[in-house]
């Protein structure tokens, strides 16, 4: 953990759910545990938020962009959520998994964001996405052109312009049990793919959120136990997510894209998902899903991207932030 400064937070956590899908029920309240050091080159196990939460300074003129898979907004909130969000004060906040069906009033995030924008799914507590901003964005969306089926997209996309970038937040669709729902994830990154390279012309991209996609081996436990059988880890999904960073060699005018924590990071196997089954924080047994992907010719402004591995307990996820030199 960074030493801890001015921007910190102490807390109380409650015990983290065994559910990863159900409704949030009320939580008893439950010990604290402080971060355990972990070996070189492994992850923290804790299973609550730490006592006190801190991080080092952000770098002078840097922008901020923190995001989290909070695997339902109102369980998170009893669990630590709001001590994140002060010690990291991030500029912005993307959410990902939100579950609320109405965008939630909230006066400490209206304090400190005054630009909420909400992605709300048809169906009741679930998917959802939430950018919260300290600056205003010149335009915001909520679709993904051309897909056909808007009941799919609702909830998972938010798109806000500044004047430098355009940050895209996703929390994009599951293959499902057994693939169930891969020609769904199929369809989406069709578009998705083509939407991400149409803004790409117009100004520079960060997209960030829930991807959920391993890109390669390196980015979870077990990789060839998963290989073809489990969402997230097939052709379909890895070969999707590599054509996004390369240009297609036919068409030399095509920019690139890059994988800024792999890219700092060539090396590390950490992960930003930990089931709350089969015991799965302690043993290591994760996922990188969470991430930023952003424009090759922004990746000069890149001062820092880290996971907040100690940050779990919350949910089932940790959250990832980015630090960008200049302005938005």
């Amino acid at each position: 953990m960074a030493p801890k400064h001015a921007s910190s937070s102490k807390r109380k956590a409650s015990r983290a759910s065994d559910s990863e899908s159900e409704a949030p029920k009320p939580t008893k309240k439950a010990k604290t545990a402080p971060a355990k050091a972990a070996p070189a080159n492994s992850q923290p196990t804790n299973k609550v938020l730490p006592e006190t939460i801190a991080f080092a300074p952000r770098t002078p003129g840097a922008v901020r962009i923190a995001a989290w898979n909070v695997c339902g907004l109102a369980a998170a909130q009893k669990k630590g959520f709001r001590h994140y969000v002060e010690a990291e004060d991030p500029d912005v906040l993307v959410l990902t998994e939100t579950k609320v069906n109405n965008a939630p009033v909230d006066p400490a995030l209206a304090a400190r964001f005054p630009y909420r924008h909400w992605a709300i799914a048809d169906k009741k507590t679930y998917a959802g996405t939430a950018i919260l901003s300290k600056h205003e964005p010149l335009s915001v969306s909520n679709t993904l052109p051309g897909h056909p089926d808007a009941s799919v997209v609702k909830g998972r996309i938010l798109t806000l312009e500044f004047e430098h970038c355009y940050i895209v937040g996703t929390y994009v669709v599951n293959a499902g049990t057994d693939l169930k729902t891969l020609d769904a994830k199929k369809e989406w990154n069709t578009h998705f793919e083509a939407y991400i390279r149409e803004l790409d012309e117009k100004k520079p991209v960060i997209w960030t959120g829930d991807l959920n996609v391993a890109p390669t081996e390196m980015d979870l436990a077990n990789a060839k136990r998963n290989w073809n059988k489990t969402a997230g880890y097939t052709e379909a999904e890895t070969s999707s997510f590599a054509r996004i960073l390369n240009a297609d060699a036919e068409d030399a005018g095509t920019r690139t894209f890059v994988d800024v924590w792999r890219q700092l990071h060539p090396e590390e196997r950490h992960y930003t998902y930990f089931s709350y089954r089969f015991n799965c924080r302690a043993k290591g047994l994760g996922w990188r899903l969470d991430m930023y992907v952003v424009s090759s010719r922004l990746v000069e402004r890149v001062k820092m991207c880290e996971i907040r591995s100690e940050i779990y307990g919350a949910s089932d996820h940790c959250p990832v932030v980015l630090e960008i030199a200049g302005g938005l």
